[in-house]
């Protein structure tokens, strides 16, 4: 059995960040979840096999659970799920780095392209392999 290999980034909270509640606003996460999404697929991928796909997000979800707030710190671990058809599903979670306290949960599902057609593309099962470990 293969378990997903799960990708970590961590992100500041800066004033930018916040909204007029005093704390991060809910757009702030909708980027961390693309960011480190996008981290993932490069730190997995060559060049050239990143310059043969392209990804457009079809659903984001986001459970919010506690606020970050200035001066925090989070940490936005990602990991892939199965594939089914043309999509791919994507699982992230936000924690504050302080106490770990998890912050948000994300399921995402994203369609691989063609950058060239702009087309749905289907993954080879190799390359969706290597964000699994045995």
């Amino acid at each position: 059995m293969t378990v997903p290999v799960r990708f970590e980034r961590a992100f500041p909270v800066t004033p930018a960040d916040i909204d007029d509640l005093g704390h991060v606003n809910n757009v702030v996460y909708v980027r961390w979840v693309q960011d480190v999404a996008a981290a993932h697929w490069e730190a997995a991928t060559t060049a050239a096999e990143r310059a043969g796909v392209g990804w457009v997000v079809l659903r984001h979800e986001i459970d919010y659970k506690h606020p970050a707030r200035a001066g925090d710190e989070v940490v936005v671990c990602t990991w892939v799920g199965p594939p089914a058809a043309a999509t791919f599903e994507r699982h992230t979670e936000i924690v504050r780095a302080a106490d770990r306290r998890v912050l948000a949960r994300a399921r995402s599902v994203w369609c691989p392209i063609n950058p060239q057609t702009g087309r749905v593309q289907r993954i080879d099962p190799a390359l969706h392999d290597r964000f699994y470990s045995a």
